[in-house]
């Protein structure tokens, strides 16, 4: 027979009342009741019946999670691997679970949002991207259903909770960590376009760009799209350049290892004749080789404090629009070296 609320509460010597707050943790009991009735539930081997809060409390304790593409095509990338790590251990620590959209394409994602809210399926969302004419965050904020952002929301979305790098300032410390290397002719290979983050990396690269007065052609710029990323005719296209690139900077680990990989097809050596420096320190920029000079974007942390930002706005009371910033750093490892060096080795 399954141990019920009453059962704890008689071998803790409470009111089953208060067992009840203790399992929601609520502030009006002590902490050292809380630790005691805890313990009572853990020798007696008692578990929280989610099936009943639910018909009690409205309340799915599940967490909806909008990939930026198809959960496929997210998965091949440790970054988004990383968030979900994140995530999921806030979620534990609060005892919820997670609902991940499993659509192949944009509208099949937003139809399972769709069926995500309106089948009150979830408590509150995480969108795992900010992204231009998307149709998840305008639904989601039409519905008034509680959600959270991994990146930057539109101008036009100010009341927005998300949890974000400060892009702008770590593409602007790459180029810097590059310049000092003395690399003038430097190749930028940013992500898909139609995401908030590639064009802040861009815009911080050609702040540094600029505060140093180097004057780069547009053949330098590039991006690798989700649909369409072909690395080896980028790579080629930029070795083809007038005055071609001596470093390149790759904003994703993934799409790092791709142009590794076709610069390794074209002869060219890394880092003696061409320098590369990416972003988010996955376990790609460790296992390259050589082991790519990284930033390291903090993505399991963007993933917890995403979660938990959920979680508060769940908690109900007067809710306030709130940013958390994560800090990056960049891992100097073995892909990038001086300009006057890669001279020396030629």
């Amino acid at each position: 027979m399954s141990v019920t609320i009453k059962d704890v509460a008689k071998q803790a010597n409470v009111a089953p009342s208060t067992v009840s707050r203790v399992l929601s943790d609520s502030p009006r009991i002590s902490e050292k009741t809380k630790r005691k009735v805890r313990k009572v539930m853990d020798d007696m081997g008692y578990h929280l019946n989610f099936s009943g809060r639910v018909l009690v409390q409205q309340s799915t304790q599940t967490i909806g999670i909008v990939m930026k593409r198809s959960s496929s095509h997210s998965f091949d990338n440790p970054f988004f691997s990383e968030l979900l790590r994140g995530i999921s251990a806030s979620c534990h620590k609060h005892d919820y679970s997670i609902n991940i959209t499993t659509g192949d394409s944009e509208e099949a994602i937003f139809h399972d949002v769709v069926k995500m809210v309106q089948g009150k399926r979830v408590d509150g969302v995480i969108v795992l991207y900010s992204k231009e004419e998307d149709k998840v965050v305008p639904y989601l904020r039409e519905r008034d259903f509680p959600f959270v952002m991994i990146g930057k929301p539109p101008a036009d979305a100010n009341d927005i909770t998300y949890v974000d790098n400060d892009n702008i300032l770590a593409a602007k410390e790459v180029a810097e960590f590059l310049i000092r290397l003395g690399h003038n002719r430097i190749g930028y290979i940013g992500g898909d376009s139609h995401f908030e983050v590639t064009t802040a990396r861009l815009a911080g690269f050609k702040q540094a760009i600029a505060e140093h007065h180097i004057e780069l052609p547009e053949a330098m710029f590039k991006n690798i799209q989700l649909d369409s990323g072909d690395a080896k005719k980028i790579v080629s296209e930029l070795l083809e350049v007038d005055n071609p690139p001596t470093a390149l900077i790759v904003t994703d680990d993934f799409n790092a290892l791709s142009v590794m990989l076709a610069l390794q097809e074209q002869n060219v050596r890394i880092p003696e004749e061409m320098s590369i420096l990416s972003f988010n320190n996955t376990i790609i920029s460790r296992l390259a080789n050589p082991p790519l000079t990284t930033v390291d974007t903090q993505s399991y942390q963007l993933g917890y404090e995403s979660a938990d930002c959920l979680v508060e706005l769940l908690g109900g009371g007067e809710v306030f629009k709130k940013s958390v910033i994560v800090p990056t750093v960049i891992v100097e490892r073995d892909s990038c070296i001086a300009k006057k060096a890669m001279s020396d080795e030629k």
